[in-house]
């Protein structure tokens, strides 16, 4: 079954440079591999606004989940929620569950002593209403599920290792009941001799006879004919293991023989 997800990673930082996101390339590949299908990513600001905006665009897409990485801190600018709750049009409310998670969590982390929770701290269990809370093992601030018609929005915090521990454990298994067991399978191969340009009408004319395999090409120099090199990445979902490896490799075949019908005696293919 199709499962659609859409990305919005939200922080200053990463607009202006200061952090690669790394965040997004992560959860691009672990729902690829769960069967899931990224149609878009977008990179907002800790601004309440952009947040809204970004988070309504979406939803006007229907995609099966969206996800949102980072601004669930305790500080002023930790602004995901706000903008959820703004592009909802829902109310800010203390949540009860987040607000005994983040209890049990300080307890734990000062080894049974008691800790003040401070404004800033309760400040990360008020959520949208409605919202079910989920369990950060890594971290202070929960993760929130909203669930919102036929999208589940699932805000994630940026810490690279809160986020991963929190998709892993709560949404893989979302993504999964989504997918049906589909899984992801790729191959790829390089290829030398060729310039990117001389093939273009041959993947045209390969996706014609595969229309389930996704064929990319990715140029990684040469500027002389006999120094370039492409790689060819093939890629497709199934249900099952053995067919979709089968498609694959009769997608490999099929372009090896077009290519050899370019009559160039120094193109070299290899696997990858």
């Amino acid at each position: 079954m199709k499962c659609t997800v859409e990305l919005i990673c939200v922080g200053n930082e990463l607009l202006i440079g200061k952090i690669l996101n790394k965040n997004a390339q992560w959860l691009c590949k672990e729902i690829t591999k769960a069967g899931g299908k990224v149609i878009k990513e977008t990179t907002v600001s800790d601004d309440v606004n952009e947040i809204a905006l970004a988070v309504k665009e979406a939803l006007k897409r229907k995609p099966d989940f969206i996800l949102t990485s980072g601004g669930l801190g305790s500080t002023p600018d930790d602004l995901t929620l706000k903008g959820v709750a703004k592009a909802l049009k829902k109310p800010l409310k203390l949540n009860r569950e987040a607000l005994l998670f983040l209890k049990e969590k300080y307890l734990s982390l000062s080894n049974g002593e008691k800790i003040n929770l401070n404004k800033a701290r309760v400040k990360m269990a008020i959520l949208p209403e409605g919202s079910i809370p989920l369990r950060n093992p890594a971290g202070t601030a929960p993760a929130v599920l909203i669930k919102h018609k036929a999208t589940n929005i699932i805000c994630l915090p940026g810490v690279p290792k809160e986020l991963k521990a929190i998709f892993k454990k709560e949404v893989l298994k979302l993504i999964l009941e989504k997918t049906c067991g589909k899984k992801f399978f790729e191959e790829s191969i390089m290829i030398r001799g060729v310039f990117e340009s001389e093939i273009s009408s041959l993947i045209s004319k390969f996706k014609q006879k595969h229309p389930e395999v996704y064929l990319k090409s990715h140029p990684k120099g040469g500027k002389k004919i006999g120094e370039s090199t492409l790689e060819l990445h093939f890629s497709t979902f199934s249900l099952n293991e053995k067919e979709g490896k089968e498609k694959i490799l009769a997608a490999i075949v099929t372009f090896i023989k077009m290519l050899m019908r370019l009559g160039r005696s120094r193109t070299r293919v290899k696997n990858h």
